[in-house]
């Protein structure tokens, strides 16, 4: 048998912690660092999608905390 990568056992955790406020200056979400377009779509998003906003998230956080958002 083999493993069904669209199975919602597959499916990653959303990342959102409750904290819903999109910043006027990174356009991302102050609690998570999704965008509004990631945070519409995840719910449609395969796992595959999924795993590549959550990679992107850490890099949006140093960005913000290093000063290096422009």
């Amino acid at each position: 048998m083999s493993a069904d990568c669209s199975s919602p056992l597959n499916d990653p955790p959303s990342p959102c912690v409750g904290v819903c406020v999109i910043s006027p200056k990174t356009q991302w979400c102050e609690g998570c660092y999704s965008t509004l377009d990631e945070i519409a779509g995840w719910w449609d998003y395969d796992p595959h999608q999924k795993r590549a906003v959550i990679a992107q998230l850490d890099d949006r956080l140093a960005r913000i905390m290093d000063g290096s958002f422009d």
